[in-house]
């Protein structure tokens, strides 16, 4: 299974759609799964489509990582947007979002033992089984491990895309942001993940709150994350990055930067 090449894309929000609409050379873009109305899309996301630009669904709510088999209609909403905007792959969050009845409304995430990662492999396993396209899953930030793992994190996801014909959406933030929290070095899971697996990349900023790193996407991308790109492209360049942002939106200007840092760091042309 081979990724589409993406390029250097951002995540489609409405509130910077006309920023969004108005790049010249966007490649992609990403929107929240659920948050595309299937009746009544949003006209400015389809006009992105229309010109060539490709937009990957992006789910939050399946909860692959739940003891609970994955919700048919759940994974039915993610194959339908992936249908109506002619997506090459979807993506979802290696987390769970319910237990025992009741939503969280947080990504929360997976005890790393062999169990956890049986149900999370046959979970993946029923959603592509029932995609027309692809599923890429996400390692999310975390706050806190669950004790007693039976993996490291590498490890954890290594067996996971071995046992999966799913693809890898790595989010760079997301590694530093676990790094700086744990003491760890983040090349050290670079380093050790199948790096020709990844679809395509995420990258935000964050916010250090009385020593705990918060991965936010409403603060700018700090240096260490540009440099971790740097690092990871040297490697193997993913077919694709994108700048995450979710509130507290800068300037078009800063925007237009961020960009163009992440193009830079990636080697990649700007978008801008």
């Amino acid at each position: 299974m081979t990724p589409p090449e993406l390029g250097v894309g951002i995540g489609w929000r409405p509130e910077i759609a006309g920023f969004v609409a108005a790049l010249p050379g966007l490649r992609f873009t990403e929107v929240i799964a659920e948050s595309v109305d299937a009746d009544h899309p949003d006209p400015q996301l389809l006009a992105l489509r229309e010109r060539g630009v490709t937009v990957v669904p992006h789910g939050v709510r399946l909860s692959l990582g739940g003891a609970e088999p994955v919700r048919p209609e759940r994974v039915a909403l993610l194959a339908d947007r992936a249908q109506l905007l002619e997506a090459p792959l979807v993506s979802e969050h290696i987390a769970f979002v319910r237990a025992g009845g009741l939503e969280a409304g947080h990504l929360l995430p997976v005890p790393r033992n062999r169990a956890a990662l049986d149900v999370l492999a046959d979970n993946i396993r029923r959603t592509t089984d029932a995609l027309p396209v692809p599923l890429a899953v996400e390692p999310i930030a975390a706050l806190f491990d669950w004790p007693d793992a039976e993996y490291d994190e590498a490890g954890f996801l290594t067996e996971l895309l071995d046992r999966t014909d799913a693809l890898l959406l790595l989010d760079v933030a997301n590694v530093y942001a676990n790094a700086r929290n744990r003491g760890e070095d983040p090349l050290d899971l670079i380093e050790r993940l199948p790096l020709e697996r990844i679809a395509y990349c995420h990258v935000a900023g964050g916010d250090d709150r009385e020593g705990v790193y918060h991965d936010t996407h409403s603060h700018p991308v700090p240096p260490e994350v540009f440099g971790l790109v740097r690092e990871l492209c040297a490697r193997h360049r993913p077919p694709g990055l994108m700048i995450e942002r979710d509130g507290a939106y800068p300037s078009a200007a800063e925007l237009r930067g961020e960009l163009d840092a992440l193009a830079d760091a990636a080697g990649l042309p700007r978008v801008t």
